[in-house]
């Protein structure tokens, strides 16, 4: 979407950006318009996936599959693909909050979207939960990516820091890796760039946060030389549910 303060300015931003963008532009009519239907693109994808994140919750306490489940629902043609997981970012986590707060001051109580927002804020601790409950005390962890989605170095509002300090908080040592995260990226944490300073059959337990392609390169062979036997191989996104090698494996 594109738009200007008058026609002028509104036709030379649409034609800026018709003249690189392939996919073509639409011109709203006025710079409102343009901001709300971003907006509203953003708090939707936040509301469908705060919907998939409840129902894993629930088919979680059901002992019941929810990939399997979604599998089975998205045979329907008009069931939307959407999979569980943590909503960071500088969009989708953030401009519900900003609808929500205009609405606060028109006095609009945003009901919905306050709930979506409430569901996948609260995903890290619940993640975070369900995979302490299979680790021993005192776990030497590994996490697989940092950033906010794949293929991306931004970390910002990325929600592994949250399952970051969850598990530094029940005082387990944490090995976090991100092959595209620099250190000017975060001062806070010591990222690894790849795995070789690992020490084989060292860790109590992998968390494959972020899908980067960089990672999913890496064999599943590789990953578990660097578990004990035993040890717990979580897969938030379940990318390696399919082709899953490891005795101990989790996902969403």
């Amino acid at each position: 979407d594109t738009s200007g303060s008058n026609p002028d300015e509104s036709k030379f931003v649409d034609d800026l950006y018709s003249s690189i963008i392939l996919a073509g532009t639409h011109r709203a009519p006025s710079i409102r318009v343009a901001e709300a239907a971003k907006v509203i693109e953003n708090t939707q994808r936040d509301l469908n996936i705060a919907l998939i994140n409840e129902l894993a919750v629930i088919f979680n306490k059901m002992d019941i599959d929810t990939e399997a489940v979604l599998d089975a629902a998205g045979t329907k043609w008009n069931f939307l693909p959407f999979r569980p997981g943590l909503v960071g970012g500088h969009c989708i986590g953030v401009d519900p909050f900003y609808l929500a707060t205009k609405a606060k001051e028109l006095g609009v109580k945003p009901r919905v979207i306050l709930a979506g927002r409430d569901i996948n804020e609260k995903m890290s601790t619940f993640i975070g939960e369900q995979i302490n409950k299979k680790l021993p005390s005192n776990s030497k962890i590994l996490i697989l990516g940092l950033s906010f989605k794949e293929n991306v170095p931004d970390t910002r509002n990325s929600k592994i820091f949250d399952l970051i300090e969850f598990f530094k908080n029940k005082k387990h040592k944490l090995i976090i890796c991100d092959p595209l995260v620099g250190k000017n990226e975060t001062k806070t944490y010591d990222i690894k760039r790849n795995l070789n300073e690992i020490r084989p059959k060292s860790l109590d337990a992998i968390i494959f946060c972020v899908p980067h392609d960089e990672l999913l390169k890496l064999s599943q062979e590789k990953f578990k030389r660097l578990l004990k036997d035993e040890a717990l191989f979580a897969d938030i996104k379940g990318v390696w549910r399919k082709k899953n090698i490891f005795k101990n494996y989790w996902s969403l």
